[in-house]
């Protein structure tokens, strides 16, 4: 399905900055807001930081982006949604990456207990060096 299709469907209305945004974030790996900012600029002109937030909101809520939050890290987006994939960080430059379900059935892992909870998602992020920084001979616990 294309955006101007998913955005319909997902009751917003077709805009040059939401379809901006939605090609911005597929563009990039786990991008921040500001990052977005500047490709929905280079796409459509001029477009506020706020306006851009505001888009990234909506498209999240509407489910057609994902929104990740690693620990000492903005705000990150993805279009990757509607499955339980989990991420890998890096502790040097802050690089995140895709990384399929652990093991079992959505939500993936089981709690000891649920304390009366529904859960329907488990969040998972793996912590370490990625390849690059490893190159660099950077130990795990260097920050760039």
């Amino acid at each position: 399905m294309d955006d101007a299709t998913a955005l319909r469907s997902a009751g917003l209305r077709v805009t040059a900055a939401r379809l901006a945004i939605l090609d911005s974030v597929r563009a990039g790996s786990h991008q921040d807001a500001e990052r977005i900012a500047r490709g929905v600029r280079s796409r459509v002109g001029h477009a506020s930081t706020q306006a851009v937030y505001d888009g990234l909101h909506a498209l999240s809520r509407a489910g057609l982006l994902r929104r990740i939050e690693p620990a000492g890290s903005p705000a990150r987006y993805e279009v990757r949604v509607g499955d339980n994939h989990h991420h890998l960080v890096c502790r040097r430059c802050g690089e995140v990456a895709d990384v399929d379900c652990t093991l079992g059935e959505i939500p993936c892992l089981e709690p000891s207990s649920d304390r009366g909870f529904v859960i329907d998602e488990a969040e998972v992020v793996f912590w370490g060096v990625c390849p690059r920084c490893q190159e660099e001979g950077a130990s795990p616990d260097e920050r760039g």
